[in-house]
């Protein structure tokens, strides 16, 4: 297999490829790639992987090179000596300066001096076909016989001659035989040359002919292909044309997760944009721009990207200055989103607030959704999880899979799936795992079933916090995720991918590896932008320290996600983060200051109704209190706790927590 000029791959082929090279470990396959010297390939190193380093053709090569395309035509040493000289060691120009040299009959002192040069003036000692090489340069690299002469203004059979001179100068291949011929250019740089001989006016009213020939001939590429046309129309100067296509091309390719080619062609759209004088209409096409180009940097940049608050940023200038109020409600939701996660969780609940009430003064059902979305987000964050859950389940409530549909690329992701991982974590931490577990499983399989990337990889995210206790669960759904997000390249979800693997490891004994995945993932993530969710992932290295004998980093480690909590009001995960402490003073002797954080986490626990974190912190007290002698206080303290649960006592807090109480008892 040979995939030639790898440097211009788009990220989805280098998806593709990159499976293919790990397959190729276990196949009777010999894979060839060639690429230029700025192409990094991600698979240096791999067993399976040699890379050869090819250089620029030496003295003896060159020579050799020439008299094999000179063939029995005899050349004088002078003359090959100076070829060998001009062209560097380059073997293209080697070519195709020995083929002018045959061609003109001419002293080399009057070929031209450069490969671009030397192309163009073979392309003009064939001036009868020139003009056919210029519009199927016109076309692409690749070019159909029925393409060509639907736009060629040459009768068929000069058309053919003048095709069957450029496959014998080898400046064109062949394919097949005509009409169902296909034809590729020798290399992309005798492409360029023609295309670039074209007057910008004769360019223009050729490429706006391909896309008519295109919408004509081939009807099903216009849904295909979108960005064909865009390009063809952009060449043409035709800007309003231009701009749908790459629009078409852009939410195309969000709605099959192909998010890097989205941005890249959302970016195309609004340089063409910028062509068209300011205005209402440019500033309306400008507002849907903004807005898809939104949802896709939340997974190609993660959602608290400065990239991606920029963009946010423009599109609510532009909603506002357009007065769009009953449209584009996926701005301030996106906005909120933004916010939220990089910690300003004040603004992100005041715009939630302006999203809802909006969406009722309007009967927006789509911006309802997203409003309880994004509440039910918010208020879990700050740990309000009653209001959390009652917003996440009137959004569920009021989604339909039909009239909103598009609510998922619009938003980044599917509020169904959002919100019943969510959910998820918000039933955990108010006291019903079962329910919790019924939720993250229907979110994940949801997420399958859509085969939504942004969708899968964050319910696998709530998904692998949710089981936290499982080790071997939360292995799965870290390889699941840590796949999923370096295949589509999702930063922030990647990051904390590599951060669950890294926990996996500490409790399977691996502590070294463990350790540094921890830190490598915290990292990652903070370059991201991202501010909440920095206290659990923290606590999570602290405990990977407590495990290998490092206490006090483990208290500073914690020591710095209660800062985070103070600064910002990410209370979900507090008082684990109180109980977590106090455990480790406990270690080092401080019974009553151990207590006191206990206490502490447990009146967190009752202002939040977070029952399951009321148990955690019950049971590390009663254990406190056992050991000094006051059973009895211990007994009291936790059988009420215990008692209220209805459900999950087949987790480990639930079992740990009965046993405790017998043995109290």
């Amino acid at each position: 297999m040979v995939f030639e000029d790898a440097h211009w791959v788009d990220p989805t082929s280098r998806e593709l490829l990159d499976l293919t090279v790990e397959r190729v470990r276990d196949l009777p396959l010999l894979l060839i790639l060639t690429f230029r010297p700025e192409f990094k390939p991600p698979w240096t190193g791999q067993p399976q992987v040699n890379t050869l380093t090819l250089n620029r053709l030496d003295r003896r090569e060159r020579t050799a090179l020439v008299a094999h395309i000179a063939g029995g035509k005899a050349l004088s040493a002078e003359t090959v000596a100076q070829i060998a000289d001009r062209t560097d060691g380059v073997p293209l120009f080697v070519e195709e300066l020995t083929k002018s040299v045959l061609e003109s009959g001419v002293p080399l002192v009057g070929i031209p001096t450069t490969l671009h040069d030397s192309l163009m003036a073979r392309l003009d000692r064939l001036a009868s076909v020139r003009l056919v090489a210029q519009t199927a340069a016109a076309i692409g690299r690749e070019f159909s016989y029925a393409l060509l002469q639907a736009v060629s203004p040459l009768p068929e059979d000069e058309l053919q001659t003048a095709l069957g001179r450029l496959v014998a100068s080898e400046l064109v291949f062949q394919r097949g035989t005509p009409p169902e011929a296909v034809y590729s250019f020798k290399h992309a740089l005798v492409q360029d040359a023609a295309h670039g001989s074209l007057l910008r006016s004769t360019r223009q009213q050729l490429h706006a002919l391909i896309a008519e020939a295109l919408e004509s001939h081939s009807p099903e590429v216009m849904d295909t292909q979108p960005e064909l046309f865009a390009q063809h129309y952009a060449e043409a100067g035709l800007i309003e044309k231009s701009v749908e296509f790459w629009g078409k091309a852009g939410h195309s390719s969000a709605a099959r997760s192909a998010m890097a080619e989205a941005a890249a062609q959302f970016h195309q759209g609004l340089d063409q944009l910028a062509l068209l004088p300011d205005g209402p209409e440019r500033q309306r096409w400008e507002l849907e721009f903004y807005s898809a180009l939104g949802a896709v940097l939340q997974a190609v940049k993660g959602a608290a990207a400065p990239e991606t608050g920029h963009v946010y940023d423009r599109a609510r200038e532009l909603w506002e200055r357009l007065e769009s109020l009953a449209a584009f409600l996926q701005v301030p939701f996106g906005q909120s989103r933004y916010h939220a996660l990089r910690g300003e969780l004040d603004v992100a609940l005041r715009l939630d607030e302006d999203l809802l009430r909006l969406s009722h003064q309007r009967n927006d059902s789509a911006g309802l959704v997203l409003g309880h979305l994004s509440s039910g987000r918010n208020l879990m964050i700050v740990g309000r999880f009653a209001s959390s859950r009652c917003h996440l389940e009137e959004g569920l409530a009021l989604y339909d899979p039909f009239s909103h549909r598009s609510l998922a690329h619009q938003a980044g992701d599917h509020p169904p799936v959002n919100s019943r991982a969510v959910l998820g974590i918000v039933l955990f931490c108010l006291g019903y795992p079962d329910q919790a577990l019924v939720q993250s499983n229907a979110a994940i399989a949801e997420a399958r079933k859509l085969a939504h990337q942004p969708s899968l990889a964050l319910s696998l995210n709530f998904g692998a916090r949710l089981r936290f206790r499982d080790n071997e669960a939360v292995g799965e759904l870290a390889d699941e995720l840590v796949a999923v997000t370096t295949e589509q390249g999702f930063p922030l979800w990647r990051a904390q991918g590599t951060m669950f693997r890294g926990w996996v490891k500490v409790e399977n004994g691996d502590l070294a590896e463990g350790t540094s995945l921890l830190r490598s993932g915290l990292a990652a993530f903070r370059a991201t932008g991202s501010g909440v969710f920095m206290p659990y992932h923290i606590a999570l290295l602290a405990r990977a320290y407590e495990i290998t004998g490092q206490v006090e980093a483990a208290l500073t480690s914690l020591d710095d996600a209660l800062q985070i909590v103070e600064t910002i009001g990410e209370r979900w995960f507090e008082a684990e983060l109180h109980r977590h402490k106090g455990q480790l003073l406990l270690k080092q002797g401080q019974t009553q200051a151990a207590e006191e954080l206990y206490r502490n986490a447990l009146s967190l626990t009752r202002e939040q109704e977070a029952k399951l974190w009321e148990l955690r912190a019950a049971v590390s007290l009663a254990r406190a209190w056992r050991d000094l002698g006051r059973s009895n206080e211990a007994r009291d303290l936790l059988s009420p706790v215990c008692g209220w649960f209805t459900e999950g006592f087949d987790t480990p807090d639930l079992k740990e927590a009965k046993a405790l109480l017998y043995e109290l008892e």
